[in-house]
């Protein structure tokens, strides 16, 4: 039984191969009656019986028209899906407790469709459906929210396009397995705790403590130098300097040094895994938002302090992946 499982499972999986764009054709598209539809062809059998018995001419005439109808809104049911093309847009990250949104692109390359559904397949059955309508020979966009499970790099889960209309007798729908993955980071304190006390810096030469054009404190004058910025020649004192033949005076400036910002796994002791974890990225998030350079000491693994969003997505994933 295990060795037929794991062959249904790769001829399943090899009909619904990893992508991050979907087209619905005639081989993966499926169709099946809804308990209205049941209803309906149980109204059908007993209108035929009873015009069978009674000889009801009128009757046959109902039955065969009802029966058209309902054939028909089965072929419109599966045209209503059928040849739809899709691509999807790799979702951000999130923390642990969020939910995240997975932008869907629908591309109609044919006549309008209407009650297009997306919904997702998890471990406790599917989410609440989102809904869109696409226009004939147009595009229309989906958003469709789903909750966090756990931390680290996530697979997006199955998907699953649906749709009733128009009658709502039957259920079209098709699967949708996405390559792209989305990252679950740290859920962050809710109250930060201080920055960890920093270890006595090294020294810094004067010559790199100085920034003559971004620099706010003033430092002193000196001559003019090829490449200073106009702004900062002090032109009362330059002209006089110029009567009696010397270089043009230049106010020199000095920028504050920002001390680098080490966030080490051993700063969090005393606290479980995530507890450390949850304490850690909300250190990173604070230093980004003041503008802190910061750096990551994790468990060997080391990130230079710098700072900016990709430097903020590198220390989360590391975050992430702890442990993984």
């Amino acid at each position: 039984m295990m060795a037929l499982q794991r062959r249904w499972q790769r001829w399943w999986q090899g009909r619904q191969p990893l992508a991050d764009t979907h087209q619905t054709t005639q081989r993966n598209v499926y169709i099946v009656p809804t308990w209205a539809g049941v209803a309906f062809c149980g109204t059908l059998g007993v209108l035929l019986l009873t015009s069978i018995n009674e000889q009801l001419s009128l009757g046959y005439a109902l039955t065969f028209a009802l029966t058209g109808a309902g054939l028909a809104s089965m072929h419109t049911t599966h045209a209503n899906l059928r040849g739809l093309q899709m691509d999807l847009k790799a979702p951000d990250g999130v923390h642990a407790g969020e939910e995240y949104v997975l932008e869907l692109r629908l591309h109609n390359p044919g006549g309008a469709r209407f009650g297009i559904a997306v919904s997702a397949q998890l471990d406790g059955g599917a989410t609440e459906p989102a809904w869109v309508d696409v226009p004939a020979l147009g595009h229309a966009v989906l958003r469709l929210r789903l909750p966090t499970l756990k931390r680290g790099l996530s697979e997006l889960p199955r998907l699953i396009v649906t749709t009733r209309f128009p009658l709502g007798f039957f259920r079209a729908w098709s699967y949708w397995r996405p390559a792209s993955k989305v990252w679950v980071y740290p859920r962050p304190e809710d109250v930060p705790a201080p920055f960890p006390p920093q270890a006595e810096g090294h020294a810094v030469d004067a010559a790199s403590a100085r920034q003559t054009a971004s620099g706010t404190d003033f430092s002193g004058v000196r001559s003019y130098r090829r490449g200073d910025s106009m702004k900062q020649i002090l032109w009362r004192k330059s002209a006089l300097a110029l009567d009696e033949g010397l270089p043009l005076w230049v106010r020199e400036t000095e920028a504050p040094l920002a001390q680098d910002l080490w966030l080490d796994w051993r700063d969090t002791q005393g606290r479980d895994v995530e507890a450390r974890l949850s304490r850690l990225t909300a250190w990173v998030l604070a230093a980004e938002r003041l503008g802190q350079p910061y750096g990551l000491r994790l468990a060997g693994r080391e990130v230079q302090p710098s700072l900016g969003a990709v430097h903020r997505q590198t220390c989360l994933e590391l975050l992430a992946g702890f442990g993984s």
